[in-house]
């Protein structure tokens, strides 16, 4: 397949699935590792790995809280500093963590490093709009692209599929 004289990938990881590839067989590896290490069977983890394609601009910063916050909504936590897996410390108190790399949106969100803690910390602050919350569910859960109409439109086009929300039930025949 040639596209504008490069040479596009295809196959098992190609650009549309290669994510969702990578974290299926990265977790059937890791998981036949700690069960023949520890000597268990089984899963390590509930559920499936889920991802949606996300529009910079205003639902990259939504996404931060939404997910620092799922362990505070799963009565894990009372704060998000305080589960051990979020990056909630490095983005709002500057704790030194190498697994993280600031996103964009991140950057811009100050000048220095204070500012942007400072701002990041702000976006806590506020109840997270639940429409919002729900688009960003819905957009995860149903692997559609999580952003405005035009942005959802750009990526079907991309990708050849659709990219949003579908309607309720079966689509109505034509009359022939």
């Amino acid at each position: 397949m040639q596209a504008t004289g490069y040479k596009v990938k295809t196959g098992p990881f190609s650009s549309s699935n290669s994510a969702a590839l990578f974290m299926k067989n990265l977790g059937q590896r890791y998981v036949q590792y700690v069960n023949r290490v520890y000597r268990r069977s089984g899963t390590l983890w509930e559920g499936r790995f889920r991802s949606c394609l996300t529009q910079t601009d205003d639902y990259v910063l939504a996404c931060y809280p939404y997910i620092e916050l799922n362990p505070v909504r799963a009565d894990m936590v009372r704060h998000p500093r305080d589960y051990r897996w979020s990056s909630y410390s490095g983005n709002a108190d500057g704790k030194s963590d190498a697994l993280l790399t600031p996103h964009e949106q991140y950057l811009r969100l100050g000048r220095s490093d204070p500012a942007r803690r400072e701002s990041y910390r702000a976006l806590f602050k506020a109840h997270l709009d639940e429409p919002l919350v729900d688009q960003i569910r819905q957009a995860t859960n149903g692997n559609h692209a999580l952003g405005n109409s035009r942005f959802q439109e750009e990526i079907e086009a991309a990708l050849g599929r659709r990219a949003k929300r579908g309607a309720p039930g079966r689509p109505r025949q034509t009359a022939s």
